[in-house]
């Protein structure tokens, strides 16, 4: 059994929802990577933030990214897996949920994340197709 700790890439680091988003796109480019779990004090997960997110809720709204905290980035209720999940389970809340990235949790600490790079990396072709129509599928018919 494939497992999401066989998959996720390990590494993955929190910031904490106090850190500014300056801080944030530093991190982003120290660790390679174009998003960040995001920690309350006790670092448990409360929202992810990506790049677009700086550029999209913060940039362009004309708001100082060095003001800004990463924590009132933070929307929604934050998706998560157990690192001993099988990769059926990770690939049923990927597409549930239709998300991208996913925190890998183990003894309640993050020791990874999966991403869509990372799927494709270990899943075989017919994995990704269903993961792919179940995450970009529209929900809504197409209005032209």
């Amino acid at each position: 059994m494939t497992t999401a700790g066989d998959i996720m890439h390990r590494g993955a680091q929190w910031i904490p929802a106090h850190e500014t988003l300056d801080r944030a796109a530093q991190l982003m480019r120290e660790l390679n990577v174009g998003a960040l779990p995001i920690s309350d004090q006790n670092e448990r997960l409360i929202g992810i933030l990506t790049d677009r997110d700086i550029v999209i809720g913060c940039v362009a709204m004309g708001h100082d990214p060095a003001k800004v905290t990463a924590g009132e980035m933070a929307k929604g209720t934050p998706r998560w897996i157990e690192s001993s999940a099988d990769v059926g389970e990770v690939l049923q809340e990927m597409r549930d949920h239709q998300i991208r990235r996913l925190p890998v949790i183990e003894n309640k600490r993050l020791v990874g994340m999966i991403s869509e790079a990372d799927l494709a990396q270990h899943l075989g072709e017919n994995q990704i197709a269903a993961f792919a129509e179940g995450v970009y599928a529209r929900t809504t018919p197409a209005t032209h």
